[in-house]
């Protein structure tokens, strides 16, 4: 029987499934307001390829158990970044020096815009 999860109980399940295989610097970014087509962003490190590839599957494992299946995973087959995409939650596991050179919280985080008021000319 699949039981519909909401963004927090799905955020919960990955973010569980990555402290069982010791991802490390785990951060979760609300981008509700940045992308029409997801909710949340969960970005984790692995020590090495293989441990990607296992944060990776311990993920679609423990969600499976609840029903859902992802949309779609990119990047096993290097498994230097790997993205697995639930649509409203999108898990990105990368190794450090891929996490370092893409940036992706930087990507995703807003920035504070200065307003015309507040510019001298």
């Amino acid at each position: 029987m699949t039981k519909e999860l909401n963004n927090d109980e799905l955020n919960a399940l990955v973010l569980s499934a990555l402290e069982d295989l010791k991802a490390q610097d785990v951060v979760v970014l609300d981008v509700m307001a940045l992308s029409d087509v997801m909710d949340t962003l969960v970005i984790a490190t692995g020590t090495s390829s293989r441990h990607v590839k296992s944060l990776a599957g311990n993920v679609v494992d423990e969600v499976k158990k609840q029903g859902l299946r992802p949309i779609g995973i990119e990047g096993l087959e290097a498994s230097d970044w790997v993205l697995v995409d639930y649509g409203s939650v999108v898990v990105h596991l990368l190794l450090p020096q891929a996490r370092k050179f893409y940036d992706l919280e930087k990507l995703w985080t807003p920035i504070e815009r200065a307003s015309s008021k507040s510019i001298e000319i």
